[in-house]
């Protein structure tokens, strides 16, 4: 019976693709890159900031020493975390309220599960700080997405088994952290039909049987 749900915090809670996509191509610009594109950003979805930071490095005529990469991946950090100044409720989801609300209603415990070392400035600004009882992030970890490492602390925290535990991604590399974990998956987003997850959904707005998830996983 599952008694925890475990979100990604970027393309399922949050909309801040477009924030990251535009600090990335300012950094790239900056280091004489231009044509870093959409499909590009897409690759570095769900992935640590180093590993996307290769991504544009890839279109680099220059080689940086992994000190010179670390200096990189802050600078575009600095950016992103500009471009959130301007982030509000507004970028909540449709539908993250409400299935939050009915989590609570139901007795389960919340948990983010993020690559995302900016998660907890992300929640403050969007106020979804107080629906979730632990936080794993980017802050808690050594190891990205695909490896399980995110969604195992964030298990700890809730005090749950890992098999007590839902993850809800909408990224491959989480989904494959998720049931590296040994949790069972629900995917949304505009790839969800491509995730291999145990459950589907485009958005948390669409109608999800929320009760018969709970209550039929093994």
């Amino acid at each position: 019976m599952i008694k925890g749900v475990i979100f990604d915090l970027d393309g399922v809670l949050v909309s801040t693709d477009e924030l990251h996509f535009k600090a990335w191509k300012m950094l790239a610009e900056e280091l004489g890159i231009t044509n870093f594109t959409k499909d590009d950003n897409a690759r570095q979805k769900g992935v640590s900031r180093m590993a996307s930071l290769e991504v544009v490095l890839e279109k680099a005529e220059d080689t940086y020493s992994y000190q010179e990469k670390l200096e990189l991946a802050d600078r575009k950090n600095n950016y992103f975390i500009k471009l959130l100044e301007n982030l509000t409720d507004r970028d909540v989801l449709p539908g993250v309220i409400e299935t939050l609300s009915l989590l609570r209603k139901m007795g389960l415990r919340i948990g983010i599960g993020s690559a995302s070392k900016n998660t907890p400035l992300i929640l403050k600004e969007t106020g979804l700080e107080s629906y979730f009882d632990e936080v794993s992030c980017g802050l808690d970890i050594t190891r990205s997405k695909p490896d399980p490492e995110v969604f195992l602390i964030a298990a700890k925290k809730l005090e749950l088994s890992p098999k007590e535990c839902l993850v809800v991604e909408d990224s491959n590399a989480g989904v494959v952290a998720a049931k590296a974990a040994d949790m069972k998956t629900l995917g949304v987003g505009t790839e969800y039909k491509k995730l291999g997850t145990d459950y589907e959904a485009l958005t948390l707005q669409n109608e999800i049987d929320w009760s018969a998830i709970v209550c039929n996983a093994l």
